[in-house]
Parts: structure tokens; C-alpha cells; sequence
């Protein structure tokens, strides 16, 4: 496993990373969540991620259970989690980044998590309505406090990243350091635009979500939806459109070629394809699978095999052109 620095912070976190969306408790108790986390770290994975609205807090609870079980040194290992939506219907506790929604966002997180701290906190999405120097100050404290280290963003416009470091660095606050966008094959647009500035001139890091399109590019809805799947799942209807467009899954499907030449399935090729961003800091992936996780650790070794010219064919197969990319 190879390590990056997020951003410019002095933390290194490895390349591929593992994330609890959609499984822990939809898919994966206590015992899976174990045996695929220890499979993981045992590949020398040092950042898991989750978020109190995954599972409506379950996912949390399941993670620290895990975690309590496996009794890996603390230092050892990073954990996120991210805080907007919220778990109850309430005025102030829902759809918001204000500052009591946010307080007593990272202590319920800390209390299923079974943890003194979380590694890094995230703004899961931005907050419209609540000033952006508010949710500043309040990510400030909880880092003060000791109860995160970090603090970062999570599909925010470039004006708000830039509203909010430039709030944090006015009154010397602990600012965001990192994004946690969509990126994959099918979802270029900020990470190679919108958001360049801030890897370049702000050292800004990212922890990149959906990097296989919710399972589009493993290749396994080629042939319809399986019923073991995520795009079955309840409450998970809305991914059906996007599982099922028969456009992307001709692109997919040109894809074969290039993994079968480089001796990979398309999920490896497709998180090595990740991996190539030099602004990506971690790949976050995700299983319901313990050989899910062996499968996915292997994408490291193929970054290697993928040439430029192999990128171009890549890009070519999705209708990308060089010149648009670097527009």
C-alpha cells in the first residue's frame, strides 16, 4: 500500500481507503464489518469513513462495534464522519451546518463510535442558510475540543470552500483542508475543474466517494440489476435510472478490452483510474465482501500498468477528448 499526504496537512492516509456507505447494516453487521476492516488494514488500508446519516446512525454504531472488537492501536488508524442531514425531524436538526446541530452531531457520532475522537469531520453538504463564518467557528471548536482533528467539505461550490478558508484564515480558526467529492469515470467535472485551484493554490486535499459509480463500472448491471445488489436495495431506487442507461453501459462495456489487456477486472482498472489524479489523496471504496476488499486492494498494482496512451484509450471509450480536459 502506498501513502498520501491529504493536502498539505502532515497526515498520510493510504491511497485506498474503505467506507461504510450503503453496507454497514444495510448489508453488513458487526461480524462482516470485522472480517472486511481487518481485511483491509491487513493491506495496510488507514482510513475508514462513514457519517452519522448512513444507515440513520446504524452505520456508526456498526463501525464502532468493529472497531471495539478489533482493539487496533489508536494511532494507528483514521476515522471520518460528516454531519448536514441529520437523524431526526426537528426545526434545527435537520438539512443544516448550525452551530448546535453540529455539537451535538460529533457527540452522538463519538458515542456509536465508541471513540474519544474522529481523525476528520466533514460538512456534508453546504448550508445555505446558516452563515458559512458560523459553521467555521463551530468546526474550529470542535478541533479545540479535541474531539476531531480536521475538518473538511463535502460536495461544496468552489465559492464556498473559498468564503470558508478565507473566514478561517481572517480569524486564525483551523480551516477545511480537504473535499470529499463524487469521482469516477462518469464524474470528472469539478475534481478536474472547478476544484484545481484549490489542490494547486490551497493545497486542498480529497477523499474521493463513488470512485465505480455505485457499482456502474464493475460491470456486474451489464445484464440488469442483480437482486443482491445495492441498485436492489430499499430506499436505493434512485440509483436504478443510472444502473440501467444503456449509454454508460456501453461505455463500461468498452472498457473490457483495456482490463483484459491489463490483466484486471473493470473495478481494479476503474479505482486505478482514480488513483492516476495526482490530486486524489484517497481512493474511499467500498464492500459487502471480504473478497470484495481483497479484490479492490489489488487496483494499486494496476495504477502502475496504466500508460498515458492506455489513458487516452480510456478517455476515448468515454468520449473524452484531450483539449476538453485541459480547458
Amino acid at each position: 500500500m502506498k501513502y498520501r499526504y491529504l493536502g498539505r496537512t502532515g497526515i498520510q492516509v493510504s491511497e485506498l481507503s474503505f467506507g461504510s456507505w450503503v453496507t454497514f447494516h444495510n448489508q453488513a453487521g458487526v461480524q462482516a464489518a470485522v472480517d472486511m476492516m481487518s481485511a483491509a488494514y491487513g493491506a495496510g488500508v488507514n482510513f475508514f469513513d462513514n457519517a452519522e446519516v448512513y444507515a440513520g446512525g446504524k452505520s456508526e454504531t456498526v463501525m464502532g462495534e468493529a472497531l471495539k472488537q478489533l482493539s487496533w492501536r489508536r494511532g494507528s488508524y483514521l476515522i471520518s464522519t460528516k454531519f448536514y442531514w441529520g437523524l431526526n425531524n426537528g426545526i434545527n436538526e435537520k438539512n443544516t451546518l448550525n452551530r448546535k446541530r453540529l455539537i451535538e452531531g460529533i457527540n452522538g457520532s463519538l458515542e456509536r463510535l465508541q471513540l474519544d475522537y474522529v481523525d476528520l469531520i466533514y460538512c456534508h453538504r453546504p448550508d445555505p442558510n446558516t452563515p458559512i463564518e458560523e459553521t467555521v467557528w463551530a468546526m474550529h471548536n470542535i478541533i479545540e475540543w479535541g474531539k476531531a482533528i480536521y475538518w473538511g467539505t463535502s460536495e461544496w461550490a468552489a465559492s464556498e470552500i473559498t468564503e470558508a478558508i478565507q473566514i478561517a484564515e481572517r480569524h486564525h480558526l483551523h480551516k477545511p483542508v480537504v473535499e470529499q467529492p463524487q469521482y469516477n469515470l462518469f464524474e470528472r467535472g469539478r475534481m478536474e475543474g472547478d476544484y484545481l485551484r484549490f489542490y494547486k493554490e490551497y493545497g486542498y486535499g480529497s477523499t474521493i466517494w463513488s470512485p465505480l459509480a455505485s457499482g456502474l463500472l464493475t460491470g456486474k448491471y451489464n445484464k440488469g440489476i442483480p437482486s443482491d445488489s445495492r441498485g436492489a436495495l430499499k430506499g436505493y431506487e434512485w440509483l436504478k435510472g443510472s444502473l440501467s442507461d444503456a449509454k454508460k453501459l456501453a461505455k463500461v462495456a468498452a472498457l473490457e478490452p483495456i482490463a483484459k489487456e491489463l490483466g484486471c477486472s473493470l473495478s481494479q482498472l476503474a479505482l486505478a483510474w482514480c488513483l492516476k489524479n495526482p490530486f486524489v489523496s484517497t481512493v474511499i471504496t467500498g464492500a459487502s465482501r471480504v473478497e470484495q476488499v481483497h479484490e479492490n486492494m489489488k487496483a494499486a498494482d494496476v495504477a502502475d500498468k496504466i500508460t498515458p496512451g492506455i489513458m487516452e484509450r480510456i478517455d476515448a471509450a468515454f468520449g473524452v477528448k484531450k483539449e476538453e480536459e485541459e480547458d
